[in-house]
């Protein structure tokens, strides 16, 4: 019984500050205990070790500290990744040689197959071209989206690389690049998730959640047959047992089978957060939304709280600047709407506002539309096939085609940005 709690313990303990570290920050759980201890793990207490370093070495070992984790978070480079990669290989090495000859051959086809699939997507997420901006490909990606006059305006460029920001773009400090509807920068994959390679990011988070979904039920199978060998009348959920035997007998298990049984652990209590973050990402493209727009969502929200927000009609035969915003995107639907802040509250003023009609407080986000929600299965259609061509809708099926923005923290929880 021992072993069992031990593993399990620190496998559970490891998973959660993990969970903690990862999705703190996000819109959903900010105001949440998990916000709460986010801001204590990263704020609070270096904050007092830093106090600390300064009576004792007058910050010598915090600057050095800070040097590295300048290095580790604003630096692109692969030690996350290749941990990664070891968690899944040295899993495997454990995992493999002592459960092959227990498997059935249709569980060795399947094994190997779930077993490369995350390495594949791994490498096409890493290794392709993320939608980078670059002059030779600039005048293409601003015919990608629309800006929709709220989170994207037109006209505003990236002092770093000296161009104007296509609508959905967003720069990487990372990366040293602005990125083509930038989602965030992942550090597992060593490189930004956004226009170019959003799918294969999915895909990695699918597969990767499947495999360690297959290998916990593989390992209790395998596990469970061989207590079936010293208790013919054992059955996997332990009908006819009492807890304390129950409990007593997946032990000894795994104290016999310990490669299997702690890789087995280690997948049972991962794969609620794999797919935790897969679901995650897929209610943003439910919500036709990226992570770096939850993200701007939630700043205009406050926003609105606060009165400070306001809108009005856009004409949708109004004359494009073309200097500064395209006249024809392949996204089908234009805004349709303009929402600005004011410093004082008060509706803005002036012959350089640009709309129709009259302005309009806005108070929540249920007032506003997001145009770049098509709806789910467009907006999948956008994430897995980057380049297909939206046929062009009419104005007066917009209202149809399109939602209102809703914040991760209306669904549930939710990278590093």
């Amino acid at each position: 019984m021992g072993t069992l709690r031990n593993v399990a313990v620190v496998v559970l303990v490891i998973s959660f500050f993990t969970f903690v570290a990862f999705f703190g920050r996000l819109p959903a759980l900010r105001n949440t205990p998990i916000g709460t201890l986010h801001r204590v793990i990263w704020l609070h207490i270096p904050g007092g070790l830093r106090a600390l370093d300064q009576r004792l070495t007058q910050g010598r070992l915090s600057a050095w500290f800070l040097r590295l984790a300048h290095t580790l978070w604003n630096d692109r480079h692969p030690t996350v990744m290749i941990f990664f990669m070891l968690l899944l290989s040295v899993s495997e090495i454990l995992f493999l040689p002592p459960a092959w000859s227990m498997l059935t051959t249709t569980r060795k086809v399947n094994a190997s197959i779930i077993l490369t699939l995350p390495y594949v997507f791994l490498y096409a997420a890493a290794a392709s071209d993320p939608g980078y901006i670059t002059p030779e490909k600039h005048s293409h990606q601003m015919t990608l989206y629309p800006y929709d006059f709220t989170i994207f305006h037109p006209g505003q460029t990236c002092h770093t690389c000296h161009l104007l920001k296509p609508a959905r773009s967003k720069h990487c400090s990372i990366c040293k690049h602005c990125v083509a509807k930038m989602d965030h920068h992942c550090i597992f994959i060593n490189n930004c998730v956004g226009y170019g390679n959003h799918h294969y990011f999915l895909l990695l988070l699918l597969t990767t959640a499947v495999l360690t979904t297959y290998a916990t039920f593989v390992g209790f199978s395998i596990l469970s047959d061989q207590v079936r060998v010293e208790i013919p009348s054992w059955k996997v959920w332990g009908p006819g047992f009492t807890w304390s035997q129950y409990a007593n007998i997946w032990a000894w298990a795994l104290q016999e089978h310990t490669r299997i049984g702690a890789v087995t652990l280690l997948c049972l209590l991962t794969s609620p957060l794999i797919w935790g973050l897969f679901g995650y990402h897929m209610y943003l493209i439910w919500a036709g939304t990226t992570t770096n727009e939850s993200m701007k969502w939630s700043d205009w929200q406050t926003e609105m709280r606060e009165g400070y927000a306001f809108k009005r009609g856009l004409s949708t035969d109004r004359q494009k600047d073309e200097a500064i915003e395209p006249a024809w995107t392949r996204w089908p639907v234009e805004s349709e709407q303009i929402i600005v802040r004011t410093e004082d509250g008060l509706p803005p003023r002036g012959p350089r506002a640009i709309g129709v009609g009259e302005w309009q407080r806005v108070w929540k986000l249920a007032d506003v539309e997001n145009l770049y929600d098509l709806g789910f299965w467009d907006n999948l259609w956008d994430a897995f096939w980057p380049r297909y061509g939206f046929h062009r809708r009419s104005p007066s099926g917009n209202q149809d085609a399109r939602s209102y923005p809703v914040l991760p923290a209306d669904a549930g929880p939710g990278a590093q940005q």
